[in-house]
């Protein structure tokens, strides 16, 4: 949808994202098998990218609520 168009004006101008990044995902899902997410999204940000994987599948906040907070307590420390 117009989401996917916006990427692409954002790419293709070099916009890229100017604060602090946490990027998180869960281990029992593909993402970290497919992908390296903090090389990713690095890629897209000015900032420095930091998190990692969670221990849970697509519902990081439901499945790992401890894991999450302690994540976003390092983030914003």
């Amino acid at each position: 949808s117009i989401d996917l168009e916006h990427d692409r004006t954002s790419r293709a101008g070099g916009d890229r994202i100017r604060c602090p990044l946490l990027v998180l995902w869960g281990d029992k899902g593909k993402i970290g098998k497919w992908f390296e997410p903090l090389a990713v999204w690095q890629r897209y940000a000015e900032q420095p990218v930091t998190g990692g994987a969670v221990p849970s599948g697509h519902y990081l906040a439901e499945e790992a609520p401890d894991a999450v907070l302690g994540h976003f307590d390092r983030f914003f420390a």
